[in-house]
């Protein structure tokens, strides 16, 4: 049975002040509770790619998504090439264990990340504590392929920029508080900068974050260097490598010697040899433990399985001293690494949950949909798959990232959405789905059981649109 809108609170109040709209404003929302499109499904990459088109409406104005499906970066280059229309604020009024808090980004964000940052589309949100460096007391959130006025020249393109917040009340959503800026000269005010404009190789089309952790009080941040889009959930990269920051995020290095190649002759001084199984590498994400850092890796694209590294912290830097899990021991040889979680796997999201008592791994499957598992260890064994929120509710959904302060019954994360071409904050009820870790079962999508339902959409100007009957 469909829950009864008038019993829903987005339906009988208009919960919040919109924020700023991007271009002529976002087209009213078209309803979405059917299933996605083929072309909306395994979109894209971590950094730009594609759209269903079956989400929202196209906004009109601006060059970020034009009909003929194209946005153009910085150079003419065509940087998110499935995108239909311009960022999007319409958020999804969802029954069930997740709900949708609020946009983190964009138009309808209380961010107002369009007039503060100049960022009015973005994705990902890859989210790491900054271990108090500083003095201060921060998440730090990395977002990819960003665009900011959508009526200016390259739409003010860059590859990657990167928030700070220090808001611990996070069952209402996530406070930004803060983004490295350019400098003003030569920039204009209120502009985040792009934080890692990577090595300025030929082929390098643009560097995306894939992970982001704090050791010492020194920032890190895995990226990978793209070298072409592919087919929808497929792409190319040339390397993965660390950056650092020892001001809290202000300013980053990008370190040659940390550098995985994916492609041999890479014209980079100091980058290592080229290694074939550097493949298995490319995108990351990061996990503290006993003195180490967990690194799990995952092929470019959305199809590989994930692997296991680790490394003592204060050697993060020193891809010699790493080893890696080669199914029943670690071993130094990257050639013996084993899978520990079965493709395929995309961008990938693994923290320690109280609640739960186990390891969590969240990312997208093949169904767009949001989906965890649980571990005991970081080697496995790792559980069949829940689904916390449905690709058929929430089309073209990507890139499941978790609050790295979530703790207890409620697990809030990020997610994006091509459509928008912004971030969503999201918030589940865990009650109910301790999963032993030996339980190889995926379970059902809620979506196709009816415990979970999308009812409607909330505009930027705080006008609720019922899904259709």
């Amino acid at each position: 049975m469909r829950t009864q809108l008038s019993t829903h609170p987005r339906m009988t109040a208009v919960r919040r002040a919109s924020g700023a709209v991007v271009a002529a404003g976002v087209a009213v929302v078209l309803a979405a509770s059917a299933a996605t499109p083929a072309t909306g499904q395994s979109l894209g990459s971590s950094g730009s790619s594609g759209s269903s088109g079956s989400d929202s409406g196209t906004a009109p104005g601006g060059p970020c998504g034009q009909s003929t499906g194209n946005s153009t970066g910085s150079l003419g280059k065509v940087l998110t090439p499935w995108i239909t229309g311009s960022p999007d604020g319409g958020l999804p009024i969802l029954t069930g264990r997740t709900r949708a808090i609020e946009m983190v980004t964009g138009p309808g964000s209380p961010n107002d990340t369009v007039n503060r940052f100049n960022v009015s589309g973005t994705d990902l949100g890859i989210m790491w504590d900054n271990d108090n460096a500083g003095g201060a007391h921060q998440t730090m959130i990395a977002f990819g392929d960003t665009v900011g006025d959508c009526g200016a020249e390259g739409d003010d393109w860059r590859s990657n920029v990167l928030f700070r917040s220090a808001d611990t009340d996070l069952a209402t959503g996530m406070r930004i508080d803060s983004s490295p800026l350019m400098p003003v000269p030569p920039g204009p005010a209120n502009v985040s900068k792009e934080v890692v404009p990577g090595f300025g190789i030929p082929g390098e089309y643009t560097v995306i974050p894939t992970a982001g952790i704090a050791v010492g009080g020194v920032q890190y941040m895995r990226v990978m260097g793209v070298q072409s889009w592919d087919t929808p959930g497929n792409w190319t990269t040339l390397y993965s490598a660390l950056a650092s920051s020892t001001d809290n995020g202000e300013n980053w290095t990008l370190d040659p010697l940390t550098a995985r190649p994916n492609v041999a002759g890479l014209d980079i001084p100091g980058i290592p040899n080229f290694d074939a199984r550097n493949a298995d590498f490319q995108q990351s994400a990061f996990v503290k433990n006993g003195g180490f850092v967990y690194e799990f890796g995952t092929r470019s694209g959305r199809s590989g399985s994930a692997l296991l590294a680790r490394v003592p912290e204060a050697q993060i830097a020193d891809l010699g001293a790493y080893t890696y899990w080669n199914g029943t021991a670690w071993a130094p040889d990257l050639a013996s690494a084993a899978a520990v979680i079965e493709s395929p796997v995309s961008e990938l999201s693994v923290q320690w949950n109280s609640y739960l008592n186990k390891y969590v791994a969240m990312y997208t499957d093949q169904t767009n949909s949001l989906v965890i598992r649980q571990a005991d260890n970081l080697e496995g064994p790792w559980s069949g798959t829940q689904t916390i929120l449905s690709g058929i509710l929430v089309p073209a959904l990507y890139g499941g990232f978790m609050h790295p302060w979530s703790s207890g019954r409620y697990l809030e994360f990020v997610g994006t959405t091509w459509d928008r071409y912004n971030v969503i904050y999201f918030r589940t009820d865990l009650d109910g789905l301790q999963m032993a870790a030996r339980d190889q079962a995926d379970r059902p999508d809620p979506a196709t059981t009816g415990e979970a339902q999308r009812i409607g959409t909330e505009l930027p100007s705080g006008e609720v649109v019922p899904i259709a009957e």
